[in-house]
């Protein structure tokens, strides 16, 4: 229905597959969250039940980038004009990418950045804290040498990945049967990432040694209480993952590996 009112299907025909859209980084902040004179969607909710991917991230206008964190936090776009005040649903995967600096050499011991840190200071800060607070999962990825594509296939194929995570969601999807969100404007929910108040700290209450972990590294981490809450349900997930009942200290341990790198380092 999204994609029919932006009119955008081909021939009329239903989409069969999840949407993944991938705006270039120059887009604006209509375009990416929804306006314009007849208030059409944004590109954050034609990915509606799928991947919004959003490539060299810090590119992108300031306020558009902030213009997402509401979105984000609620799966639902609220596109107010003069004459149309439209809500729009936006529960989306976003997928991100960034370099470390500009110049993108910071890591890169053959060609260092002449500017380091300030460089990688200056353009992580693009991003700001509240946004990268709404990402669950933040992870370095190294440079690829010439000599590593010539390396023979991981052990573990996609196939086999996407198996595991087959079963997560089956997991999940029978976890939430029966249950409402504390959030009277939410939808029921179908996965951990929608797990809200006591729902999520019922199914993620991680034993004592993990809560202790939880406990002390949100101390000294900073971490806000969206950042604490999204520790709870990555661990949660994990633990779906792994096939197990109870969110443990190691996935406590490993989802809060997963939260902000000082790519500057």
């Amino acid at each position: 229905m999204i994609h029919s009112l932006a009119g955008l299907l081909e021939e009329g025909k239903l989409l069969r597959r999840r949407p993944f859209r991938d705006p270039h980084h120059s887009a604006s902040l209509p375009s990416l969250v929804g306006g314009g004179m007849r208030a059409k969607p944004g590109e954050i909710s034609l990915a509606h039940n799928g991947v919004l991917f959003l490539d060299e991230l810090p590119e992108f206008q300031r306020a558009t980038l902030e213009a997402l964190r509401q979105p984000l936090e609620t799966g639902r776009a609220v596109v107010s004009r003069a004459n149309h005040h439209v809500t729009y649903p936006a529960r989306v995967q976003l997928i991100a990418a960034m370099n470390p600096c500009r110049c993108g050499h910071l890591a890169d011991p053959s060609r260092t950045c002449g500017r380091a840190p300030k460089c990688a200071a200056e353009y992580q800060s693009r991003i700001s804290g509240p946004l990268f607070d709404r990402i669950d999962c933040h992870v370095e990825v190294p440079a690829v040498s010439a000599s590593d594509l010539s390396l023979p296939p991981p052990a573990e194929d996609s196939a086999v990945v996407a198996a595991r995570v087959l079963a997560a969601r089956e997991i999940q999807s029978a976890r939430y049967k029966g249950f409402a969100n504390d959030n009277p404007n939410a939808p029921a929910p179908r996965t951990n990432a929608e797990a809200d108040g006591e729902l999520l700290e019922t199914i993620a209450s991680p034993d004592q040694s993990g809560r202790a972990l939880l406990t002390q590294a949100a101390e000294q981490m900073k971490l806000s209480a969206r950042g604490y809450h999204r520790v709870l349900r990555v661990a949660r997930t994990l633990a779906d993952l792994a096939g197990q009942e109870g969110v443990a200290r190691v996935h406590i341990a490993e989802a809060l590996s997963y939260r902000r790198l000082n790519l500057g380092k």
